[in-house]
């Protein structure tokens, strides 16, 4: 019997405990550790709430979790409840699927001021994420930037511009959606620091800003190149820049303003004891493709000022790190000796929630080489054993069922559920 660990629930997790399964069929026990007392990970936190077909996936982890040979541990925190070096001793493979939940910083003078917060701050305030449910973003000045040229920069715009009725259907929580429509600003700025060509966003995402109640997206004109160079871009950016030159031509006004800035970048954040204005460098584009400034500034008023520029994995003491990267350092998901690492924790934040499947299944084949067969170690009783004394209060998956019926029967306005948004809730809807 091989007895491995994963921390981490989210779609990393689940999907290398699923290809465990299909790689050691009966011959394994996998324990799914998380933190928090509920699964899933970027599923439930991370995914925008209006974009319930993505979450659906969740299901498919869910049979996972149903099985014998595969469980859930939550409210267990590695580092606080279990140490790396205790997991190993108990578990034949340790793997870390950790995610990268930590914000890459904006890197800019007057970052620190009230009012700047990052995107995984952000989103998780509006999904509900236990650790970010008090944020309460400003959100009656006169504007709001938002920098980054990818989809997380696009849910975000998309989030503070949408009409209360337009969340019909999502599980956006309510402290979001409260604070939400007391929203005064009636400009978003979206600064990418190089142009059209050069976005990460899907045409999904972009055509969804187009058809928005009471926003409106407009791209500068003199900001598109030649509509023959479209042609050596690869389909899905085509399209993507095909939405980005019809927002060139919209002429209709609405309560809120979207603005694509290109060929901008952040210089510093500006403001009496809180943001106030972005001050904004114009840049030139190499031929390598490197965004450098010009010299040319200006400043775009913002009372919040929200970074979707990259994550970061957390360290994780005794485990080999990689700053320059913000992930573990590792070999082809290889850490040491009976540690691994996948999806995000492994390669970066890079990739959709499906890159993980393939990740998963390559974990699971290192592990089969590397560990011969039954080493004796004790496994789930152990860690049983372990946290029991030390009075680990450990969720299981039926716990969380419960708590997943108590946020549906809790949900209003048309809402697929009203999640809970600290530990001590969801731990008391257990009953």
């Amino acid at each position: 019997m091989r007895h491995i660990a994963i921390i981490g629930s989210g779609p990393a997790g689940y999907y290398t405990a699923e290809a465990c399964q299909k790689t050691f069929g009966e011959d394994v026990r996998v324990d799914i550790i998380d933190r928090l007392p509920v699964p899933y990970g970027l599923i439930r936190t991370g995914v925008a709430p209006d974009h319930q077909s993505i979450k659906g996936v969740s299901r498919r982890y869910e049979a996972v979790a149903l099985t014998d040979n595969v469980r859930f541990v939550g409210n267990v925190s590695v580092g606080r409840d279990v140490t790396i070096a205790e997991l190993g001793s108990l578990y034949d493979a340790v793997v870390l699927a950790t995610g990268a939940p930590a914000d890459k910083p904006l890197g800019v003078p007057g970052d620190d001021l009230p009012g700047v917060v990052g995107s995984a701050a952000f989103v998780g305030w509006y999904n509900g994420h236990p650790d970010f449910a008090g944020l309460n973003p400003p959100l009656h000045g006169p504007g709001a930037v938002v920098v980054g040229a990818g989809n997380v920069a696009l849910d975000v715009a998309r989030i503070l511009a949408k009409a209360e009725s337009e969340f019909t259907g999502s599980d956006i929580v309510g402290h979001a959606l409260d604070h939400l429509g007391t929203a005064t600003h009636d400009r978003i700025t979206i600064l990418a620091r190089r142009g059209p060509h050069q976005i990460a966003m899907t045409p999904k995402e972009l055509g969804e800003l187009g058809h928005l109640d009471r926003a409106v997206p407009h791209v500068n004109l003199a900001d598109l190149p030649p509509i023959e160079e479209d042609a050596a871009l690869d389909p899905g950016q085509r399209k993507s820049v095909a939405h980005l030159r019809d927002f060139a031509t919209r002429t209709d006004r609405k309560q809120i303003d979207v603005d694509f800035d290109f060929y901008a970048m952040p210089v510093r954040v500006e403001g009496d004891g809180k943001a106030e204005r972005m001050i904004v460098e114009r840049t030139a584009i190499d031929a390598e493709g490197r965004a450098s400034g010009t010299g040319e500034t200006y400043s775009v008023p913002a009372s919040l000022v929200i970074s979707c520029i990259g994550y970061r994995t957390p360290p994780i003491d005794g485990v080999p790190y990689d700053q320059k990267l913000g992930r573990f350092a590792n070999q082809d998901g290889r850490i040491s000796p009976g540690l691994y690492a996948v999806g995000w924790a492994r390669r970066g934040p890079t990739g959709t929630i499906g890159t993980n499947r393939p990740d998963g299944f390559l974990i699971a084949e290192h592990i089969a080489a590397d560990q011969a067969g039954d080493s004796g170690k004790a496994g789930r009783p152990g860690l049983d054993s372990l946290l029991a004394s030390r009075n680990v209060d450990v969720v299981t998956f039926r716990d969380w069922q419960k708590i997943e019926a108590a946020e549906i029967a809790r949900a209003r306005n048309g809402a697929p559920r009203e999640k809970f948004t600290s530990i001590e809730e969801m731990l008391d809807a257990r009953g």
